[in-house]
């Protein structure tokens, strides 16, 4: 690759602050050609829903709000995902970068086995077929083709993409631990048994950790991409662009819009 990338190794923050950063850092792709790799946690834990997904008929607002559950809407698709142990990637760049959408998501996964194989995890790409709808249940109920699988079975990385002006955003968490069954547990009515995989099954304990695992994702960028090897920092337009956007990702009528 001949782009120049931008690494970030983010703080955890809050889920509107992460979605609202991510969303900024897709207009900077769009408008100014950037390719970044950012890589974050969450605090507070945080439930997480897709763009379209219908949360005031999946999901159970009363149940949440007893368990006192932060919420947050995101501006890519997929289903709900329960943010807390995990690595979470974010990707933007313009579309040429990767070729179509279906490319990009397999490279990118690619990229991502590459950096969990090197840990000694024993990871694949799931096979090629079309993802679930999003009145579905949770994300990791089920794989769609290219997301990274445990060899044993089991949903270790969960990934959604969507695509602008010319350039996409791809963000998804990482598993450090599989505790999907937040989703279920607030879901109305039946929901699928999550079918996820953490790295706390396939790792040693000093590998599966935020620091270790980051750490490997960047370096299979720095390989397959080019990025370089030390982290960056934020642009200063593209944080301003990101408070300027942080009260859409906290406004409850946007997360609970559908």
């Amino acid at each position: 690759m001949t782009q120049n990338w931008l690494v970030i190794s983010d703080r955890a923050a809050s889920g509107a602050w992460n979605m609202a950063l991510d969303a900024a850092l897709l207009r900077a792709a769009e408008e100014e050609g950037l390719c970044a790799l950012r890589l974050y946690a969450w605090d507070p834990a945080t439930l997480s829903f897709g763009r379209n997904e219908p949360a005031l008929l999946r999901y159970d607002r009363n149940a949440i709000a007893a368990r006192a559950l932060a919420v947050v809407r995101r501006p890519t698709g997929g289903r709900a995902v329960w943010h807390d142990r995990e690595v979470t990637y974010a990707v933007v760049a313009p579309a040429a970068v990767f070729g179509s959408l279906r490319a990009s998501y397999r490279e990118i996964h690619a990229m991502l086995a590459d950096a969990l194989t090197t840990l000694g995890a024993h990871v694949l790409l799931a096979a090629d077929r079309p993802a679930a709808g999003v009145g579905a249940g949770a994300c990791f109920a089920s794989a769609a083709g290219g997301e990274v699988m445990a060899a044993t079975g089991g949903k270790v990385v969960g990934s959604a993409q969507v695509r602008g002006d010319g350039a996409f955003l791809q963000h998804g968490s990482v598993l450090l631990a599989a505790e999907q069954d937040v989703v279920a547990a607030v879901t109305r009515g039946e929901a699928d048994a999550p079918s996820a995989t953490g790295l706390v099954d396939l790792l040693p304990p000093n590998r599966a950790t935020w620091a270790a695992v980051s750490a490997a994702i960047h370096d299979a960028a720095t390989r397959r991409w080019g990025a370089p090897s030390a982290a960056g920092e934020v642009p200063a337009n593209v944080r301003e662009r990101a408070g300027e956007l942080l009260p859409h990702f906290s406004d409850a009528a946007w997360t609970w819009r559908r």
